[in-house]
């Protein structure tokens, strides 16, 4: 967009910085520049954040949705919406509606017949991610975790045979009884746990579930915290080995695509093989 052109009338959901204030995309410092309306989780937060960057506002609104006003000032916004106003929706941190209340405020735009553009950035489970060693290939999102034990169990029990890398959030006095019951129900697999992402005490611990048990023992971390748990290696079935295979095949030979897969998956070399040699022939 050209900065110095009007805004198109719409909801924009802005991605934020999740710590370190210049990881935000020059497109939303545009938009939080000439957005009519900016509706915030917290309008103090977002002020400081346009304040760092030299943005002024004077003259156009910067109002709270929340949690707790959602439900109230929707349909006040959906009328900015009809007016042919722009309005940008910002979180305290990262992508809005992940694991806050924009997704209400977008279904209602959409269903209203709006425009919703997406204005990406910062996300904590992503980086959590990238800095956590485990596969990318994929993953599940599974958000907050319930603090009751019970259904947080039955939660995990649940997510035990995704075929995927696990993201959770979680408090930092919740962590070590959260890490030591996802040992319980998952099993003793490669974990991380990520905490204040991007900002001056960031910390990832790696290990499996066992050690990081036993390495916040007695410690109870600070800040954000993002935990990641691997996918069980111990039942890989045939459908996880042959889109690995078929993937692998498109740059590699059929032993080179095997002793990849094999390797990631634990599982018989020979075995393996033999898959790929159904799936892409001798090379």
């Amino acid at each position: 967009m050209d900065k110095d052109a009007p805004l198109a009338p719409g909801l924009y959901v802005v991605s934020t910085p999740i710590g370190a204030a210049r990881d935000i995309t020059l497109r939303a410092l545009d938009v939080l520049a000439a957005a009519d309306v900016i509706v915030a989780e917290d309008t103090r937060v977002s002020r400081r954040l346009m304040e760092i960057h030299g943005i002024r506002r004077e003259g156009r609104p910067v109002i709270a949705y929340h949690d707790h006003n959602g439900a109230a000032q929707r349909p006040r916004i959906l009328e900015m919406l009809e007016a042919g106003q722009s309005v940008a929706q910002v979180s305290d941190a990262g992508t809005p509606m992940v694991a806050d209340p924009g997704f209400d405020l977008a279904r209602a735009a959409t269903e209203a017949g709006h425009a919703v553009h997406a204005v990406p950035g910062a996300s904590s489970p992503l980086a959590a991610l990238v800095v956590s060693g485990l596969p990318s290939d994929r993953f599940l999102f599974a958000g907050f975790l319930p603090t009751a034990e019970g259904a947080k169990r039955r939660m995990l029990e649940e997510l035990a045979s995704v075929p995927a890398t696990l993201i959770f959030f979680e408090s930092g006095r919740r962590c070590l009884g959260t890490v030591k019951l996802m040992e319980s129900v998952l099993g003793d697999r490669s974990a991380a746990v990520c905490r204040e992402l991007t900002k001056k005490f960031e910390t990832t611990v790696r290990g499996s579930l066992g050690e990081l048990a036993a390495h916040f023992d007695g410690d109870v971390p600070k800040g954000e915290i993002v935990i990641l748990v691997d996918r069980d290696r111990s039942v890989a079935s045939e459908e996880d080995r042959d889109r690995m295979l078929e993937e692998a095949l498109k740059t590699m030979s059929v032993k080179d695509a095997a002793r990849e897969v094999a390797g990631a998956l634990d599982l018989p070399r020979k075995d393996v093989y033999a898959a790929a040699l159904a799936l892409g022939g001798r090379k």
